[in-house]
Protein backbone atom coordinates (compact mmCIF):
# COMPACT_ATOMS: atom_id res chain seq x y z
CA UNK A 1 0.00 0.00 0.00
CA UNK A 2 1.06 3.58 -0.49
CA UNK A 3 2.27 5.70 2.12
CA UNK A 4 0.71 9.03 1.34
CA UNK A 5 2.31 11.78 2.91
CA UNK A 6 0.78 15.27 2.97
CA UNK A 7 2.97 18.74 3.64
CA UNK A 8 1.11 21.63 5.08
CA UNK A 9 3.16 24.09 5.27
CA UNK A 10 3.33 27.76 4.82
CA UNK A 11 4.50 29.70 1.74
CA UNK A 12 8.00 30.72 1.62
CA UNK A 13 9.28 27.99 3.89
CA UNK A 14 11.63 25.03 1.59
CA UNK A 15 8.39 23.14 0.90
CA UNK A 16 9.48 23.08 -2.93
CA UNK A 17 12.98 21.82 -1.74
CA UNK A 18 11.61 19.48 0.47
CA UNK A 19 9.44 18.30 -2.35
CA UNK A 20 12.21 18.09 -4.90
CA UNK A 21 14.55 16.07 -1.66
CA UNK A 22 11.27 13.06 -2.21
CA UNK A 23 11.28 13.68 -5.84
CA UNK A 24 15.24 12.59 -6.01
CA UNK A 25 14.03 9.27 -4.42
CA UNK A 26 13.51 6.03 -6.80
CA UNK A 27 10.55 5.18 -4.58
CA UNK A 28 8.56 7.99 -4.66
CA UNK A 29 5.94 10.52 -6.18
CA UNK A 30 4.96 14.13 -5.54
CA UNK A 31 2.48 16.89 -6.19
CA UNK A 32 2.70 20.15 -6.04
CA UNK A 33 -0.29 21.92 -4.35
CA UNK A 34 -3.11 19.86 -5.62
CA UNK A 35 -5.77 22.30 -4.38
CA UNK A 36 -4.49 25.59 -5.16
CA UNK A 37 -6.39 26.09 -7.93
CA UNK A 38 -9.90 25.55 -5.82
CA UNK A 39 -8.24 27.89 -3.14
CA UNK A 40 -7.97 31.07 -6.28
CA UNK A 41 -11.55 29.84 -7.11
CA UNK A 42 -13.19 30.34 -4.00
CA UNK A 43 -11.47 33.01 -2.69
CA UNK A 44 -11.10 35.36 -5.78
CA UNK A 45 -7.48 36.42 -5.00
CA UNK A 46 -5.09 37.88 -7.73
CA UNK A 47 -2.07 35.85 -7.51
CA UNK A 48 0.77 35.59 -9.65
CA UNK A 49 -0.28 33.22 -12.93
CA UNK A 50 -3.93 32.59 -11.61
CA UNK A 51 -5.33 32.37 -14.93
CA UNK A 52 -2.97 29.40 -15.86
CA UNK A 53 -3.01 27.70 -12.06
CA UNK A 54 -7.19 28.00 -12.57
CA UNK A 55 -6.58 26.30 -15.78
CA UNK A 56 -4.45 23.41 -14.88
CA UNK A 57 -6.05 22.03 -11.51
CA UNK A 58 -9.43 20.84 -11.02
CA UNK A 59 -11.34 23.77 -9.02
CA UNK A 60 -13.93 20.90 -7.31
CA UNK A 61 -12.67 19.47 -4.13
CA UNK A 62 -13.95 16.35 -4.72
CA UNK A 63 -12.37 16.04 -7.42
CA UNK A 64 -8.86 17.31 -6.29
CA UNK A 65 -9.56 14.23 -3.33
CA UNK A 66 -10.14 12.06 -6.30
CA UNK A 67 -7.77 12.72 -9.16
CA UNK A 68 -4.51 13.78 -6.79
CA UNK A 69 -4.79 12.76 -2.96
CA UNK A 70 -6.01 9.40 -3.43
CA UNK A 71 -5.55 8.38 -6.73
CA UNK A 72 -4.06 4.94 -7.45
CA UNK A 73 -0.44 5.02 -7.36
CA UNK A 74 2.87 1.96 -8.66
CA UNK A 75 5.32 4.28 -5.76
CA UNK A 76 5.56 3.04 -2.43
CA UNK A 77 5.50 6.57 -1.37
CA UNK A 78 3.29 9.60 -2.55
CA UNK A 79 4.74 13.17 -1.49
CA UNK A 80 1.93 15.66 -1.64
CA UNK A 81 3.19 19.20 -1.00
CA UNK A 82 0.67 21.75 -0.06
CA UNK A 83 -0.24 25.27 1.25
CA UNK A 84 -2.29 25.46 4.73
CA UNK A 85 -3.83 28.80 3.58
CA UNK A 86 -5.30 26.61 1.14
CA UNK A 87 -7.82 24.55 3.37
CA UNK A 88 -10.75 26.53 3.20
CA UNK A 89 -14.55 25.67 3.12
CA UNK A 90 -14.20 22.21 3.82
CA UNK A 91 -14.18 19.41 6.23
CA UNK A 92 -11.05 17.93 7.53
CA UNK A 93 -11.95 14.55 7.76
CA UNK A 94 -9.91 13.38 4.59
CA UNK A 95 -6.79 14.07 6.89
CA UNK A 96 -7.24 11.53 8.71
CA UNK A 97 -6.16 9.20 5.93
CA UNK A 98 -2.99 10.33 5.41
CA UNK A 99 0.46 10.91 6.76
CA UNK A 100 0.47 14.62 7.79
CA UNK A 101 3.79 16.84 8.28
CA UNK A 102 3.70 20.47 9.50
CA UNK A 103 6.18 22.89 7.56
CA UNK A 104 6.90 25.97 9.39
CA UNK A 105 9.18 28.91 9.16
CA UNK A 106 10.47 31.62 11.58
CA UNK A 107 7.32 34.27 11.22
CA UNK A 108 9.91 37.28 10.52
CA UNK A 109 11.83 35.44 7.78
CA UNK A 110 8.40 34.00 6.13
CA UNK A 111 6.72 37.95 6.39
CA UNK A 112 9.97 39.44 4.62
CA UNK A 113 10.50 37.01 2.14
CA UNK A 114 6.76 36.46 1.36
CA UNK A 115 6.75 40.32 0.83
CA UNK A 116 9.34 40.31 -1.85
CA UNK A 117 5.89 38.63 -4.04
CA UNK A 118 2.90 39.69 -2.50
CA UNK A 119 3.43 42.82 -0.78
CA UNK A 120 1.10 43.31 2.13
CA UNK A 121 0.47 39.72 3.37
CA UNK A 122 -2.25 39.05 5.82
CA UNK A 123 -2.18 35.78 8.14
CA UNK A 124 -4.89 33.76 5.68
CA UNK A 125 -1.53 33.96 3.42
CA UNK A 126 1.39 33.17 6.20
CA UNK A 127 -0.83 30.37 6.86
CA UNK A 128 0.77 30.10 10.55
CA UNK A 129 -2.86 30.18 12.20
CA UNK A 130 -4.55 27.58 10.00
CA UNK A 131 -1.48 24.70 10.78
CA UNK A 132 -2.06 25.43 14.29
CA UNK A 133 -5.77 24.75 13.49
CA UNK A 134 -5.13 21.59 11.41
CA UNK A 135 -2.52 20.55 13.77
CA UNK A 136 -5.52 20.54 16.70
CA UNK A 137 -7.90 19.02 14.50
CA UNK A 138 -5.40 16.61 14.36
CA UNK A 139 -4.54 15.77 17.69
CA UNK A 140 -8.41 15.70 18.67
CA UNK A 141 -8.90 12.95 16.44
CA UNK A 142 -6.19 11.29 18.17
CA UNK A 143 -3.58 11.79 15.79
CA UNK A 144 0.23 12.61 16.46
CA UNK A 145 0.92 15.03 13.18
CA UNK A 146 4.79 15.76 12.89
CA UNK A 147 5.61 19.61 12.79
CA UNK A 148 9.40 20.30 11.66
CA UNK A 149 10.96 23.91 11.42
CA UNK A 150 12.52 24.57 8.03
CA UNK A 151 15.66 26.22 10.08
CA UNK A 152 16.67 22.92 11.88
CA UNK A 153 16.19 20.99 8.52
CA UNK A 154 18.83 24.00 6.93
CA UNK A 155 21.13 23.74 9.89
CA UNK A 156 21.03 19.41 9.51
CA UNK A 157 19.69 18.29 6.71
CA UNK A 158 20.71 14.44 6.72
CA UNK A 159 20.26 14.15 10.54
CA UNK A 160 16.25 16.16 10.16
CA UNK A 161 15.64 13.89 7.45
CA UNK A 162 16.49 10.98 8.62
CA UNK A 163 14.45 12.06 11.63
CA UNK A 164 11.74 12.52 9.90
CA UNK A 165 12.02 9.14 7.52
CA UNK A 166 11.86 8.16 11.27
CA UNK A 167 8.42 9.27 12.39
CA UNK A 168 7.06 8.46 8.92
CA UNK A 169 8.18 4.97 8.67
CA UNK A 170 9.98 4.92 5.59
CA UNK A 171 13.72 3.77 5.01
CA UNK A 172 16.20 7.07 4.63
CA UNK A 173 17.77 7.91 1.33
CA UNK A 174 20.85 9.73 0.65
CA UNK A 175 19.23 11.36 -2.74
CA UNK A 176 17.34 13.24 -0.68
CA UNK A 177 20.35 15.28 0.68
CA UNK A 178 21.09 17.15 -3.28
CA UNK A 179 18.98 17.08 -6.97
CA UNK A 180 20.25 18.33 -9.75
CA UNK A 181 19.77 22.22 -10.37
CA UNK A 182 16.90 23.57 -12.49
CA UNK A 183 13.26 23.02 -12.62
CA UNK A 184 11.17 19.02 -12.38
CA UNK A 185 8.11 17.96 -14.11
CA UNK A 186 6.19 18.25 -11.27
CA UNK A 187 6.19 21.36 -10.64
CA UNK A 188 3.39 23.74 -10.36
CA UNK A 189 2.93 25.98 -13.36
CA UNK A 190 3.08 28.97 -11.11
CA UNK A 191 7.18 28.05 -10.35
CA UNK A 192 8.35 30.72 -12.74
CA UNK A 193 6.91 32.93 -10.05
CA UNK A 194 7.83 31.52 -7.02
CA UNK A 195 10.60 28.94 -7.04
CA UNK A 196 13.72 31.07 -8.83
CA UNK A 197 16.22 29.90 -5.56
CA UNK A 198 14.95 26.38 -5.35
CA UNK A 199 15.68 26.08 -9.64
CA UNK A 200 19.25 27.51 -8.51
CA UNK A 201 19.61 24.92 -5.80
CA UNK A 202 20.99 21.69 -5.58
CA UNK A 203 20.55 20.67 -2.02
CA UNK A 204 19.21 22.60 1.03
CA UNK A 205 21.74 25.30 1.22
CA UNK A 206 22.20 27.08 5.42
CA UNK A 207 20.44 30.75 5.07
CA UNK A 208 20.78 33.64 6.98
CA UNK A 209 18.55 32.85 10.16
CA UNK A 210 19.28 36.33 11.61
CA UNK A 211 15.67 38.12 12.34
CA UNK A 212 15.08 40.34 9.02
CA UNK A 213 12.84 43.69 10.01
CA UNK A 214 9.65 43.52 9.17
CA UNK A 215 7.85 47.36 8.58
CA UNK A 216 5.61 48.49 11.22
CA UNK A 217 2.69 48.36 9.32
CA UNK A 218 3.10 44.43 10.01
CA UNK A 219 3.60 44.42 13.24
CA UNK A 220 0.56 43.17 14.64
CA UNK A 221 0.64 40.11 12.12
CA UNK A 222 4.04 39.12 13.38
CA UNK A 223 2.91 39.39 16.78
CA UNK A 224 0.21 37.29 16.12
CA UNK A 225 2.45 34.85 13.60
CA UNK A 226 4.95 34.07 16.53
CA UNK A 227 2.02 33.07 18.71
CA UNK A 228 1.27 30.48 16.22
CA UNK A 229 4.66 29.76 15.68
CA UNK A 230 5.77 28.94 19.20
CA UNK A 231 2.59 26.53 19.69
CA UNK A 232 3.74 24.63 16.82
CA UNK A 233 6.88 24.51 17.14
CA UNK A 234 6.47 23.37 20.72
CA UNK A 235 5.83 19.77 19.18
CA UNK A 236 8.83 20.29 16.45
CA UNK A 237 11.26 17.42 15.94
CA UNK A 238 14.63 18.65 17.89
Amino acid sequence: MTKRINLISGPRNISTALMYAFANRHDTEVVDEPMYAYFLFLNGDDHPGRDEILNSLPTDLTQVKTDLFFQEMNKEIYFIKGMAKHYIEMDYEFLLRLNNVFLIRDPAQLIVSYMQVIPQPEMRDIGLKKEWELFQYLQEKGEKPIVMDSNDVLADPKRMLYALCDQLQIPFSDRMLSWESGAIVQDGVWAPYWYANVHRSTCFAQQNTSKPIVPESLSGLLKESYYYYHKLYDNALK
